[in-house]
């Protein structure tokens, strides 16, 4: 759910000391953060991210209280990722180092064909930042670049595509694809993406999935794919 489009706008003109409701706005209720500033600190919790575009009432919002929101996520071992460039931020689990810190967010695994997915749209992203355009993708594309990545012929075809297509699904649930409006089948691919993935992650996981498509070497162990 976005709260900026199912939640009714709060008075975010008017400074949070000038809201005299903004404390105890329940019963019982010891917090003391304003109330713009919890619904920030909420969709921040619920993921998986907050942008300028998406969450234009909510934006200011977190850009006037980010150090007071900094400070709340942190008491949850959470760190706050902002990159202002992009006008994106989203929360992530705290290097707590030696501290065996309890892990509040929740983690969604990743199939092989979610990994090659998100690497593929990695690369098309640093492709076109160095040519200073968007990364546009289509879907047809996608399932063809990436058919590579089919076992061998004779095998479970139509169990591949469906797995392909639940990828595909992954990416726009979370925003990494965000579709273009009038073009249907295309899809943007978010420039968050290199946040999450830094050109050192890509290089290392593309040397994996090289190694997969030139095939098992004598004495590899041979372990079946995870189904979805």
């Amino acid at each position: 759910m976005s709260w900026s489009e199912d939640m009714p706008s709060p008075d975010l003109a008017s400074p949070a000391s000038e809201r005299a409701s903004d404390a105890g706005l329940f019963p019982g209720d010891s917090g003391s953060l304003p109330f713009d500033a919890r619904r920030v600190l909420c969709q921040l919790l619920a993921g998986p991210s907050l942008d300028a575009e998406r969450h234009a009432l909510l934006w200011p919002v977190l850009l006037r209280e980010e150090a007071t929101l900094r400070a709340r996520l942190c008491e949850l071992f959470l760190d706050l990722v902002l990159d202002r460039d992009l006008r994106v931020a989203f929360v992530r689990q705290a290097d707590t180092g030696e501290l065996e810190a309890p892990t509040l967010l929740r983690s969604s695994p990743l199939t092989f064909i979610d990994s090659v997915l998100l690497l593929s749209l990695r690369q098309r992203l640093a492709e076109a930042e160095a040519q200073g355009q968007r990364a546009v993708v289509e879907v047809d594309e996608l399932h063809a670049q990436l058919g590579v990545y089919e076992p061998p012929q004779g095998t479970d075809r139509a169990g591949f595509t469906k797995k392909l297509n639940a990828a595909i699904e992954k990416m726009k649930k979370n925003n990494v694809l965000q579709p273009i409006r009038g073009s249907e089948g295309r899809h943007e691919v978010s420039p968050t993406l290199k946040l999450l993935f830094s050109a050192e992650d890509v290089q290392a996981l593309g040397a994996v999935y090289r190694e997969h498509l030139a095939g098992p070497r004598p004495g590899d162990e041979v372990v079946p794919e995870e189904d979805d």
